[in-house]
């Protein structure tokens, strides 16, 4: 399984996501993380994503699909913004059927939503 790693290792609400994968590399042997910097090219992963990505507002790691995804009126910020739009126009025009976005708190220290996020993709494999 292709886990997309969306997130900014530089900026400290935006890396959690990229910090995890980077500590669940190799004990996972069905996940292969791949560090993913825009949205643009989200239709070549397939018709089924699987998205890491730091999500502003949880309290602990969680499985958020496509269907659940809603237009922000005050998007957080704008990675957030193209990653929510792209997700949302690939599945109208037909290129995305499944997308499962594994949330990680942006605001939680790595280590403790690092084995709730393990649980999580192994649920998915």
């Amino acid at each position: 399984m292709r886990v997309l790693v969306f997130g900014n290792p530089l900026a400290k609400v935006d890396s959690a996501a990229v910090k995890v994968a980077k500590k669940l590399e190799g004990t996972l042997p069905a996940a292969k993380f791949v560090r993913f910097d825009t949205s643009e090219d989200l239709e070549r992963e397939g018709k089924e994503l699987v998205i890491m990505d730091a999500v502003v507002g949880l309290s602990k790691p969680r499985l958020i699909g496509l269907e659940e995804l809603e237009l922000s009126e005050r998007p957080l910020s704008l990675h957030g913004f193209d990653l929510l739009w792209t997700l949302l126009l690939l599945k109208k025009l037909g290129k995305v059927k499944k997308a499962t976005i594994v949330g990680v708190p942006a605001k939680k220290p790595v280590s403790e939503s690092l084995p709730e996020v393990k649980r999580l993709l192994l649920s998915l494999v």
